[in-house]
């Protein structure tokens, strides 16, 4: 079914394709996250795509709405897992996956609507309610052990303890999805070839935080490979709502100055790209405001002498 963007413009691209080819793009980082991690990593993206799905077709049954299946409540469910560590429980994943897709983006009016980023959204919500799991990383391939993420290491100066390699494949402790660069970076490929996103945003936004903290002193490799910037940048920077703004590469590299800021200053907090990506998002009204663009049949308002 094609989409239309206005009266002379159609496009074979619809939403339900859009999300669906993200879907298969994750597919790389989701069996890396069960290979480093576990089964314990297929279990949790099982419950948080599956709460999602179950969550949003629940919502339109209750309020007598249309009921939609285009890929995005999944896409919400697998985002939201790979922001996640291993360790969470079940249940506070099912609990962040509801706020996820029934507060953060039901109540807002549904795909597109939506004030922030769901899945981010729900990764905010389980540090409040569940802090010590959330920042309690597991080491790839030993159940049951946790251990320092890269970033962390390097903001209490302690060794690294991985090599390039290591960071670049996902044999690093860190979030389900966020690892693997090499994956990650597969599945952008894939979504880049389709054209279903900017890549020129998530350009701007990694390349902007690698050389701020480059700048400050940082290893541009352990910047780029060493926590959730790709997965940031690639898949969550690139959301139609900030992607498709005329202000989009205004937004990415504000959200990499922030995103650096963080990681350079915060003394507790050694990561910062799910708090940036958010700030663009309360943000963009007025990045926008910045270039206000001109109506059609109206005529520009002149200047006072």
């Amino acid at each position: 079914m094609k989409s239309y963007l206005n009266p002379h413009i159609r496009t074979p691209k619809s939403t339900k394709v859009i999300m669906r080819d993200v879907c298969v793009s994750l597919i790389p980082a989701f069996i890396g996250s069960v290979y480093f991690f576990g089964v314990g990593a297929f279990y949790l993206t099982l419950a948080c795509v599956a709460t999602c799905v179950a969550g949003e077709y629940a919502w339109q049954k209750l309020n007598h709405l249309p009921t939609t299946f285009d890929f995005s409540a999944v896409v919400t469910g697998i985002l939201l897992a790979f922001n996640l560590s291993s360790n969470t429980p079940v249940w506070v994943a099912v609990l962040a996956s509801l706020f996820s897709i029934i507060v953060v983006k039901q109540c807002f009016g549904g795909i597109g609507s939506n004030f922030a980023n769901p899945a981010l959204m729900g990764r905010l919500f389980v540090m409040f309610i569940y802090p010590s799991k959330l920042m309690n990383y597991a080491l790839p391939g030993v159940d049951g052990t946790s251990g320092a993420t890269v970033l962390s290491a390097v903001k209490h100066g302690e060794e690294i303890g991985y090599s390039v390699w290591d960071m670049f494949v996902g044999r690093i402790p860190g979030a389900l999805g966020e690892t693997s660069a090499l994956l990650l970076l597969l599945g952008f490929v894939y979504l880049a070839i389709r054209k279903d996103l900017n890549w020129i945003v998530s350009v701007v936004y990694i390349g902007t935080t690698t050389l701020v903290c480059s700048i400050a002193g940082v290893d541009p490799l352990v910047s780029l490979l060493g926590g959730g910037l790709i997965l940031g940048g690639c898949y969550m920077l690139t959301d139609y709502t900030l992607a498709t703004s005329r202000m989009n590469i205004v937004i990415a590299v504000v959200a990499g100055l922030i995103t650096a800021v963080i990681r350079i200053f915060s003394p507790t907090y050694p990561e910062g790209v799910c708090f940036a990506i958010l700030a663009v998002n309360v943000l963009l009204y007025y990045i926008e405001q910045l270039k206000k663009p001109h109506i059609y049949g109206v005529a520009p308002a002149k200047k006072a002498e």
